[in-house]
């Protein structure tokens, strides 16, 4: 059916409109935004309110959508003593199902192979340790496992295959490889750069202690943020949210193959669907950052709405990036839409407080 109407649209140069939905998360009012942009205008169409006690705020942090389109998913952070996943139909925007997982769940992802989610628990209680990913079946919403890895993961994404998970540790500063099929970390890289690390100041007593986590041990200069896998290279692109850049990683040989100079505080990093293009935001000065991989080139800073740029969502047709930004106090919080060819701010829309997780949803004619 979509063949015959491109085939009229092409044959009688027929104008159409295209639309593009997405949902946004607001961390400090517990509320979700679903918005709408028709290639000119950003709009809100719902904001749904999210969690289960009115007089508290339950922190909605990460946002995805399932491959098939039917349902979303948020995380709820903050928790009694753990987080939340719910489960949400994108026909009503009504709570379906809902299950506990670690402490301070986050950013999240299904594998179009597996079939389960795979959801970071970042963990922003008591000491630095080990924290998980936990695997959850989102038909029964059911946990199945936690998958130890480091010290406050954060950033959660599949490979376009659905066959390996990625996640970086902020304070461990390393990047974890999932088997999505095993449910086992099959790789662990360190991110640090240590050609410009200062051994001298190394507890090295420390370091001798064979009972000693390696995650543990560290405190990491990158302080990783966000990872995406590019979608058809073997490469791995990480938000280096402490050490200012974008860090390239070969996933064949599994070493840091380029290391990319940014603005100040990169938080999120997202790659077109086309794969030509990286887009990170560039949290401590509020802009987003577009460069084009063919060449490597930064093609522009683009200047965000307001203060603290977050996270970012690609139109499946390379054509847009929507932006969450966070705003500082009472501000609310903003997401912009930037045309990614000509690098243009072309509308924004005002959302609840604190915007944050953002997860495309659809394209209609």
């Amino acid at each position: 059916m979509f063949r015959i109407l491109l085939i009229l649209i092409i044959s009688f140069n027929i104008t159409y409109s295209q639309d593009y939905y997405l949902y946004v998360a607001a961390e400090s009012d517990d509320t979700v935004s679903l918005l709408k942009f028709d290639g000119n205008n950003l709009s809100e169409t719902e904001r749904i309110v999210v969690g289960s006690y009115p007089t508290e705020n339950e922190g909605p942090h990460g946002l995805t959508v399932d491959p098939n389109g039917k349902y979303w998913y948020l995380t709820l952070a903050h928790g009694n003593p753990f987080g939340k996943l719910i489960k949400y139909s994108t026909e009503t925007n009504e709570l379906v199902d809902e299950t506990t997982l670690g402490l301070f769940p986050a950013s999240m992802q299904i594998s179009t192979v597996t079939g389960f989610l795979y959801c970071v628990n970042f963990n922003l209680h008591g000491d630095m340790k080990p924290s998980s990913v936990s695997v959850v079946d989102p038909e029964t919403m059911t946990e199945i496992t936690r998958i130890k890895t480091g010290s406050m993961p954060h950033g959660s994404r599949i490979t376009s295959d659905g066959l390996k998970q990625y996640s970086v540790a902020m304070m461990s500063g390393e990047l974890f490889e999932i088997d999505a099929l095993s449910l086992e970390v099959s790789r662990i890289l360190d991110l640090e750069d240590h050609s410009k690390m200062d051994h001298s100041k190394m507890d090295h007593s420390k370091m001798n202690d064979s009972k000693m986590d390696h995650s543990e041990m560290k405190h990491s200069n990158v302080k990783p943020t966000w990872v995406i896998p590019h979608p058809n290279k073997n490469v791995i692109y990480i938000a280096g949210n402490g050490s200012d850049e974008i860090i390239e990683v070969d996933s064949d040989s599994w070493k840091v193959s380029k290391r990319i100079k940014t603005g100040k505080g990169p938080y999120n990093v997202e790659i077109s669907p086309n794969g030509k293009y990286m887009i990170a935001t560039l949290k401590s000065i509020g802009s987003t950052g577009i460069w084009d991989l063919d060449s490597g080139k930064l093609l522009s800073e683009v200047k965000n709405s307001t203060s603290v740029s977050h996270g970012i969502a690609i139109s499946p047709d390379s054509k847009y990036a929507f932006i969450s930004v966070e705003g500082i106090g009472g501000e609310p919080g903003i997401v912009d839409v930037i045309d990614i060819k000509s690098q243009t701010l072309i509308d924004n829309v005002e959302i609840g407080k604190q915007a944050g997780g953002i997860a495309f949803w659809k394209m209609e004619i």
